[in-house]
């Protein structure tokens, strides 16, 4: 069983449990056979991993089965983060697959697809595995793959503590949140043996995620990790989603502190070792990143947001880190893709290696307030866009390279689709929250058509 709306712009995501289910074993096993002949993996190999989802080892040994009966050879490393399933493509030189669905619930299942070295996925490739799931797989008599296991956190988590100078940190307290996902696993690994006293929450892998949702970005799903900080006197928290790609940071008084405040800190640290190069942002990170990346003398370039699009840009400019809104963080040195894990070991290196507190590191760089993402289900997302760029139009330079873009002279606003989820996301940034506020309620009585 397949439906056509699993497959997303740069992955599949889809309920695999309970009434309304829209895959199973048996469409794992058909879209492994649509990898397959869609990467030409006919007598080769493919590294393969699952997280801590129900349904995981199943749906992922199912899509192995199609995927060996199709001819291709699989290294199954079992449970992983994303990202340990990025080091291992990188690590192995082979493409990749995780199953995972990130953030969304529980109910969810997906898939997550790369060439070899971390490589991202092409549109393309993505709209071949759809075409050969949906209908007729091509390929004739096949002889077919192998099947073998390998075990690569300790490698994974070797890896990273070579690109993060550990040595001599004082020693700090940390909140870790992994929100019953794959941080849980990863974390005894690559944060246990450093000089840090770890407080952790819900590190327990459970794919029902009975404390809070495996979403970061939903403030309610940070209260925990702010209170646990304010309680112990924490140095900082870091909070992981499901997957454990992405990281937020909340400083030593239990406040958030901003993605972009992280893109732009680590920015500054990775051009002090290589002026010039070239920092990798979204549509939608703050213009702050953009003036500290000036003052640090490198290059910034701007990517439509997703992970497959900001791989894509990383390795065109050979630049050497970049950073999205939603704490998605990419390194050249981790084959250009997105690691929660080494974007937090960055800001623990700032903190060790120094005197100063998350917050003051912070609070050094250039300011903007924002609204945060706001999020609307809306029937026909295309004609309400088109109606808010009515409304904005001759108030700011307008752009639709990645949903509808509002530049004002000091401000901006972006409204934009979903790339996993049918919602339409609303970002507002100016430098007093009051132009915000105003900014953003204009926009929402658009789209939630509001009297």
């Amino acid at each position: 069983m397949i439906e056509a709306g699993i497959f997303k712009a740069n992955d599949i995501r889809g309920v695999v449990s309970g009434p309304h289910r829209q895959w199973d074993v048996e469409g794992a096993g058909k879209i492994g056979a649509a990898f397959v002949a869609a990467f030409g993996l006919a007598g080769g190999e493919f590294v393969m991993s699952h997280d801590m989802r129900h349904g995981g080892p199943e749906l992922s040994r199912a899509f192995a089965d199609g995927a060996m009966a199709a001819g291709a050879s699989v290294v199954d490393i079992g449970l992983a983060s994303t990202d340990g399933l990025w080091y291992a493509s990188g690590a192995l030189h082979l493409p990749g697959v995780q199953f995972t669905a990130s953030h969304n619930p529980s109910d969810y299942n997906g898939v997550k697809f790369c060439l070899p070295d971390a490589a991202p996925i092409t549109p393309e490739l993505m709209g071949k595995i759809r075409e050969y799931s949906l209908g007729e797989v091509p390929g004739g008599q096949v002889r077919a793959g192998s099947y073998r296991t390998d075990e690569l956190l300790a490698g994974y988590a070797a890896h990273l503590h070579s690109l993060v100078d550990a040595t001599g940190w004082r020693r700090l307290k940390v909140v870790v949140d992994a929100g019953n996902g794959m941080a849980g696993y990863t974390t005894p690994a690559v944060l246990g043996p450093l000089n840090v006293e770890l407080i952790e929450l819900f590190t327990e892998l459970d794919g029902s995620f009975p404390n809070h949702p495996p979403n970061p970005l939903e403030p309610a799903n940070l209260l925990d990790a702010q209170a646990a900080v304010r309680a112990h006197g924490a140095d900082l928290a870091l909070v992981f989603d499901g997957d454990a790609d992405r990281c937020f940071i909340i400083d030593e008084h239990g406040d958030v502190v901003s993605p972009s405040v992280i893109t732009a800190l680590i920015a500054k640290a990775e051009l002090a070792r290589e002026h010039g190069a070239a920092i990798v942002i979204n549509t939608i990170t703050s213009r702050a990143v953009g003036e500290v990346v000036a003052a640090a003398g490198g290059r910034l370039v701007t990517s439509a947001v997703g992970h497959t699009r900001m791989k894509a840009k990383m390795a065109e400019h050979r630049a050497i880190f970049g950073g999205e809104h939603s704490a998605h963080y990419y390194f050249r040195e981790f084959w250009g893709a997105d690691t929660g894990m080494l974007a937090g070991l960055h800001v623990l290196a700032m903190l060790g290696h120094g005197d100063q507190t998350m917050s003051e590191l912070a609070a050094a760089l250039p300011s903007y307030a924002n609204s945060g993402e706001l999020n609307t289900s809306v029937a026909d997302p295309a004609a309400i866009t088109a109606e808010v760029a009515a409304a904005f139009a001759g108030r700011g330079e307008i752009s639709w390279t990645d949903g509808l873009l509002v530049s004002g002279p000091d401000w901006w606003l972006s409204v934009r689709e979903s790339n996993t989820e049918p919602l339409l996301r609303l970002n507002v940034e100016a430098p007093e929250q009051g132009l915000v506020d105003q900014l953003r309620d204009e926009a929402l009585r658009i789209i939630r058509k509001e009297a």
